[in-house]
C-alpha cells in the first residue's frame, strides 16, 4: 500500500494570512500621505503651471496605483524548516 503523507503542518490559518501586519499599514501611509501631497501640489499651482498639469498627476498616479496596491499585496517572506537548518 502506499504511505499517506500527513499534511498538517505548522501553516498560519487562513484568516491569520489574509490579515495585514504592521509594515502593511506603514507602507499604506506612505501612500496616504503621497496622495495628500499631490493634492496640496495641485492646489498649490497656478491652473496651468507644469505643478498642476503634470507633477501633482504624477505624484497621485505613483500614490493610487503603485504604493496603495504594494501596502495590501506586500507579505513578508517566511522561512521555512528547511531554510533555517542550512
Amino acid at each position: 500500500m502506499a504511505k499517506v503523507k500527513n499534511k498538517l503542518s505548522k501553516s498560519p490559518a487562513f484568516i491569520e494570512y489574509l490579515t495585514l501586519k504592521k509594515v502593511n499599514f506603514i507602507i499604506f501611509g506612505i501612500g496616504i500621505l503621497a496622495i495628500i501631497i499631490g493634492f496640496f501640489v495641485m492646489a498649490s499651482g497656478d491652473t496651468y503651471s507644469f505643478r498642476s498639469l503634470s507633477l501633482a498627476p504624477i505624484i497621485l498616479l505613483i500614490g493610487y496605483l503603485i504604493i496603495i496596491p504594494v501596502a495590501i499585496l506586500y507579505r513578508k517572506k517566511e522561512i521555512t524548516e528547511t531554510e533555517q537548518k542550512k
